[in-house]
């Protein structure tokens, strides 16, 4: 059980501040890997909380390879997202202020691989164009940091 889900037993539902990390992966066409969740049955990008005693950039790799089979040479740091606008309310009623370390993943190594944990599908996307079903939460913090203009 992960800490967040430890939280979760005491706490219930109510806002957390959770902190974690968002691994962008591109191709070489510049389009981005992302996720059709489990949770919400929308795209997101790969990504998750922090376990105890674990760095951001440790979480970025951990969430990387969990959730996609796949590997990073190095990671570079793009920004820091917190604030109320960051906040997000899963389907099943958990309300979260997110404080959000966004990575760019490099010399990505492996073939993307869906664990049925966390997500049904994987794909790349072009961000020229609008993505159908893709998560609002995603779209607000990708639109925030200039990857999307739509």
């Amino acid at each position: 059980m992960g800490y967040i889900s430890e939280l979760r037993e005491l706490v219930g539902t109510r806002p957390l501040i959770m902190a974690g990390s968002c691994v962008l992966i591109f191709n070489e066409q510049r389009e981005l890997l992302l996720q059709r969740r489990t949770d919400t049955n929308d795209w997101g990008t790969i990504g998750g909380a922090l376990e105890l005693g674990e760095s951001l950039e440790e979480a970025a790799a951990r969430e990387l390879f969990e959730e996609t089979g796949l590997r990073a040479a190095s990671f570079t740091f793009v920004t820091v997202l917190s604030g109320k606008d960051m906040y997000f309310k899963y389907p099943h009623g958990d309300e979260i202020y997110n404080v959000m370390a966004v990575y760019e993943a490099q010399e990505v190594e492996g073939e993307p691989e869906v664990n049925d944990d966390e997500s049904h599908e994987l794909k790349f996307f072009s961000l020229k164009n609008p993505i159908d079903n893709l998560n609002p939460f995603t779209a607000h913090y990708l639109r925030k940091m200039g990857y999307i203009t739509w």
